[in-house]
């Protein structure tokens, strides 16, 4: 997965180049784009390929409009940015179809240096479907393929995977790049000790990652609801708390498999709790492990907040993938917060794998202080769970 072409290992000068963008940026109300990262995580690639003369399309998925064209999903308003940011002219190509007599023509007036925005690839079912058939289309249109799309890199898709089988050549850019190296490293060849924090609602939806990491990390910090499945498998009281009832048996196989790879595998020893899941519910912290009945979990305790935070601080590789508790609840963020106050204050390469865990450290103003926000939460688990991605897989070797 590591060893593919970039698009530093190719000529583009006077090529058209199809760009696979992850521009699915939020919209409100008005359309208005109220978080531009994943733009600013494209144009180190577009910026690349404009400096070198390379007449630049750019494809892209917006939301989950189910193959039917709408205003709502539109990448209009994505259009009318990079027009405003890039040095350069993008005509924003308006089909419905995504390769329609629009995009034809303004691919074929395409200087070098110039910039054609395509509509939303999902407009068209096959994007997600079976049939080659919007693949071959985008594929008409260009000379080489490049996919800087991490965040849907774990699916097999027309515009991303299925175009590659009708262009000779298909490349990384730059942020694709990235992820591979930051990702990449942490798996194969991490500085120890090498922590993961695995947090979120759910033991059923991390299963494989914990697997893969077993075998890697020296300690998983467990938080977020999954944990008081492991909690209730070794026999502590949960209250009210999340518990996948089916997978506490796998829940203890787990952590008798973690003793016998020497790997410590860390549970909360103190809770925040309330009578009801909601923001207004009073805080409670729990003396130890124990939930008294009528009371949930909703956030790792004052103790847990600070063993989590010494081991993450004393650590030389993390990976963290899922909040402590529900963040978005004000009393309920501490755990997060913590944790994020740790790899912000360690000396140790810090990923954070998309997702939740992503929008916290932003939304706290840590973002800064990581070596690495994935841009896929998806396409990060896959990889975490040591799986190959279908939209790396399919392009060119070195």
């Amino acid at each position: 997965m590591l060893n593919k072409k970039t698009i530093e290992d190719i000529n583009v000068s006077g090529k058209k180049v199809l760009v696979r963008c992850d521009f699915n940026v939020p919209l409100n109300d008005q359309l208005e784009i109220t978080d531009e990262s994943r733009i600013e995580g494209a144009l180190p690639t577009i910026n690349y390929l404009l400096d070198h003369d390379a007449k630049v399309i750019l494809c892209s998925h917006l939301g989950r409009p189910k193959g039917k064209p709408s205003k709502k999903f539109s990448l209009a308003p994505v259009g009318k940015r990079l027009n405003e940011i890039l040095d350069t002219k993008v005509v924003f190509a308006a089909d419905d179809t995504v390769v329609g007599e629009n995009a034809k023509k303004a691919v074929a007036e395409l200087k070098a240096g110039e910039v054609v925005l395509l509509e939303n690839t999902r407009f068209r079912p096959e994007e997600k479907g079976e049939g080659d058939a919007l693949a071959k289309e985008l594929a008409s249109l260009a000379d080489i393929f490049v996919n800087d799309a991490f965040g849907t890199a774990h699916r097999s898709h027309a515009s991303n995977v299925g175009v590659t089988k009708f262009l000779d050549t298909s490349v990384s850019g730059y942020l694709i790049q990235k992820e591979i190296k930051f990702l990449g490293n942490a798996i194969e060849s991490p500085e120890r000790p090498f922590v993961a924090i695995l947090g979120g609602a759910k033991v059923s939806d991390k299963i494989s990652v914990i697997e893969n990491l077993l075998n890697k990390v020296d300690a998983i910090l467990i938080g977020g609801g999954m944990a008081y499945t492991f909690l209730k498998a070794q026999g502590y009281t949960v209250g009210t708390s999340l518990v996948e009832e089916d997978r506490i048996d796998y829940a203890l196989k787990m952590i008798n498999q973690a003793k016998e790879k020497g790997v410590d595998f860390v549970l909360p020893v103190d809770h925040l709790v309330g009578a009801e899941f909601s923001a207004d519910t009073e805080p409670i912290t729990t003396d130890d492990e124990n939930i008294e009945d009528g009371f949930m979990g909703l956030d790792i305790g004052p103790k847990t907040a600070k063993l989590y935070k010494d081991i993450a601080k004393d650590a030389k590789t993390v990976v963290w993938n899922g909040p402590m508790g529900v963040f978005e609840f004000e009393n309920f963020a501490k755990g997060t917060i913590a944790v994020a106050e740790g790899l912000a204050e360690a000396d140790a390469t810090t990923i954070i794998g998309g997702g939740d865990s992503a929008t916290a450290v932003n939304t706290l103003g840590f973002g800064d202080k990581m070596s690495h926000i994935s841009t896929g939460g998806g396409a990060s688990l896959t990889f975490l769970e040591g799986k190959e991605l279908p939209g790396i897989m399919a392009l060119n070797n070195k």
